[in-house]
């Protein structure tokens, strides 16, 4: 019988279903097989939506948890709110988008392994670009590069010190974001400093002349290569 169900939707039931999983078998073969059977989905129709099989479940599920951050974002007021507040709250609703910890935990033990932690990098950054992208930064130049870098590394380090957190309502891991967003405020305020000084600022003018022609990467694709490109 021919399964009905949308892209979208057997996507989702295929994700569902293996979370029930990740618990016991983590983001393993034997999840995706445990979960199409589950869902009800063939294997071979299954691998055509996540045709790395339990990595892509995996990278779903962290997307996922990115789609919900960015409607929390768009819908909770934060017009008053200082921009590293802005910032911070990003983060802790990313982390409230997850329900449970342990997919969190089994998805850190497989982008640890060699050959998928490119993947799991480029899944926390694009979380951060996404982060900016919301609140609606403008960088274009070298400074697009270092706020998704330094942002990277609080959002990363936040994570793993969720992980283990026991406190009631996760109060000491929203202390430690606001530790780590401090930090990165005293070297935005030492960068300032600098570029206020007339004899420092002149003797950074060139390196910043360089770092001022780097420009982010296009949201457009190569005009010279299959596929198309359809605008937000």
């Amino acid at each position: 019988m021919t399964d009905t169900r949308t892209t979208p939707e057997l996507s989702d039931a295929l994700l569902d279903a293996a979370l029930i999983h990740v618990a016991f078998d983590g983001w393993s073969p034997a999840t995706f097989d445990a979960a199409c059977a589950d869902a009800e989905i063939e294997p071979g129709l299954a691998e055509t939506l996540f045709p790395r099989r339990h990595v892509d479940l995996a990278l779903a599920f962290h997307a996922r948890g990115d789609a919900e951050m960015v409607a929390r974002l768009k819908r909770e007021p934060l017009d008053g709110l200082r921009f590293r507040d802005k910032v911070a709250a990003a983060v802790r609703y990313r982390l409230e988008a997850v329900e449970d910890k342990e997919a969190v935990r089994r998805g850190t033990t497989l982008f640890a392994l060699p050959q998928y932690a490119a993947d799991g990098a480029k899944a926390i950054w694009g979380t951060c670009d996404l982060i900016w992208e919301t609140l609606g930064d403008s960088s274009n130049d070298f400074n697009w590069y270092s706020k998704r870098a330094t942002l990277a590394g609080v959002y990363g380090a936040t994570v793993l010190y969720w992980l283990g957190d026991t406190s009631e309502g996760d109060v000491a891991t929203w202390a430690f974001l606001d530790r780590r967003i401090d930090d990165v405020m005293k070297i935005e305020e030492v960068k300032g400093a600098v570029n206020k000084n007339p004899l420092l600022r002149g003797l950074m003018s060139g390196p910043n002349w360089v770092l001022s022609q780097i420009k982010p990467p296009s949201k457009l694709p190569r005009a010279d290569l299959p596929g198309s490109f359809r605008p937000k």
